[in-house]
C-alpha cells in the first residue's frame, strides 16, 4: 500500500507542473494588455509601464516563468492590487470557509445520496424507488443559485427558521450546505443504485444469500464495498464541481470565502490575486483526485493504477 501511495504522489509532480503552467498562462491568454487591464482604460502609460515593469510582464515568457516558480515554491504568490497585501494571506483568511462549505455539502450529498441509492436498488422498481429517482431528478435539475434564493425567500424570511446570509453558526450553515449539496445527493443516489444492481446480480451474491446470510450483511457487508469504486469516482468529480459552486452559492449567501473573493478580485480585475486562487482550486483538485485513486486502492487490492 506505501509503496502505491509513493508512486501515485510522484504521478502527481507532472500534473502540479502543468498546472502552475496553465495558471500562469492565465495572465498572458486574457485578450489585450493585462497591465492597461489592471490599469484601467484611461490610464496614462506611465502608471501602465509601472505595473507592467512590478508585474515583470516586460521580461520574455520562459524568464517569467522561471521567477514565478521560484515565488511559488517559497509561497509566494505575489501582490493584491486591491489591497496591496500577500495574495497568500488574502487566500488564508477565507480559504478554510470555503472548504468547510464544500466538505459539509459533500457529506450531506454522500449520507442522502448512499441512503437513497441502496434504498431504491433493494427495492428496485418499486414505488418507493420510482419515487426516490424522481426526487433525485428535480435535485438534479435544480441550479443551486436558484434553490439557494428558494430557500432564503421560503425558509429564511417567511417562515423565520434560519438565518438567511452568512457563515459562522450552525444556524447560518443549513441553507448554503443544503443548496450546494442537493445536486450532489442526486448524482450520487443515481450512481449507487446503477452500481448496486450491477453488484446485486452477481454470483457470489446469490451464493451469500444461499449460505443464509441475513440480508442486512449481504447488502452492506458484501455487496456495497464492492459497489462503492463507481460512486467514490462520482464523489472525487463531485468535489470539484462543489468547489466552481462555492463561487455562486457564497455570492448568494454573502458567505466571505474563495468564491467571494474571487467574484470580487475579477470585478476589481485584480489578476494576481485571480491568478492565486484558481492556482489554489486546481491544486486542492488534484489532491482530492489522488485521494480518490488511493481510495480505489483501500476498497480493492487488486486494483493497481498505473
Amino acid at each position: 500500500m506505501l509503496q502505491f501511495i509513493v508512486r501515485r504522489l510522484i504521478q502527481t509532480i507532472p500534473v502540479v507542473l502543468g498546472v502552475t503552467i496553465l495558471v500562469f498562462s492565465l495572465m498572458h491568454l486574457i485578450p489585450g494588455d493585462p497591465a492597461q487591464i489592471m490599469a484601467g482604460e484611461a490610464a496614462p502609460d506611465a502608471q501602465v509601464e509601472a505595473i507592467r515593469e512590478r508585474l515583470g510582464l516586460n521580461d520574455p515568457l520562459h524568464v517569467q516563468y522561471g521567477k514565478y516558480m521560484s515565488n511559488l515554491l517559497q509561497g509566494d504568490l505575489g501582490q493584491s492590487i486591491r489591497s496591496s497585501r500577500p495574495v497568500v494571506d488574502e487566500i488564508k483568511a477565507r480559504y478554510w470557509t470555503t472548504m468547510q462549505l464544500a466538505i459539509y455539502s459533500m457529506a450531506l450529498s454522500v449520507f442522502i445520496g448512499l441512503i437513497a441509492g441502496i434504498v431504491s436498488a433493494v427495492r428496485k422498481y418499486s414505488l418507493l424507488d420510482s419515487l426516490l429517482m424522481i426526487i433525485a431528478l428535480f435535485g438534479l435539475s435544480m441550479p443551486n443559485f436558484w434553490l439557494g434564493l428558494m430557500l432564503i425567500k421560503y425558509v429564511a424570511i417567511e417562515l423565520v427558521l434560519v438565518p438567511p446570509s452568512g457563515w459562522g453558526t450552525w444556524q447560518q450553515s443549513i441553507l448554503p450546505i443544503i443548496a450546494l449539496g442537493t445536486a450532489g445527493a442526486a448524482i450520487i443516489a443515481r450512481m449507487t443504485r446503477s452500481s448496486m444492481l450491477d453488484v446485486i446480480n452477481q454470483d457470489y451474491i446469490r451464493t451469500a444469500r444461499a449460505k443464509g446470510l441475513k440480508e442486512r450483511i449481504v447488502i452492506y457487508k458484501h455487496s456495497l464495498k464492492n459497489a462503492l469504486i463507481p460512486v467514490v469516482t462520482v464523489v472525487g468529480i463531485e468535489i470539484g464541481l462543489l468547489l466552481s459552486g462555492t463561487v455562486i452559492t457564497e455570492t448568494v449567501f454573502a458567505i466571505n470565502g474563495m468564491g467571494r473573493l474571487v467574484i470580487d478580485a475579477i470585478r476589481s480585475r485584480d489578476f494576481p490575486l485571480v491568478q492565486g486562487i484558481v492556482l489554489v482550486y486546481a491544486l486542492t483538485f488534484v489532491v482530492v483526485n489522488m485521494l480518490v485513486d488511493i481510495s480505489y486502492r483501500y476498497l480493492n487490492k487488486r486494483i493497481d493504477i498505473n
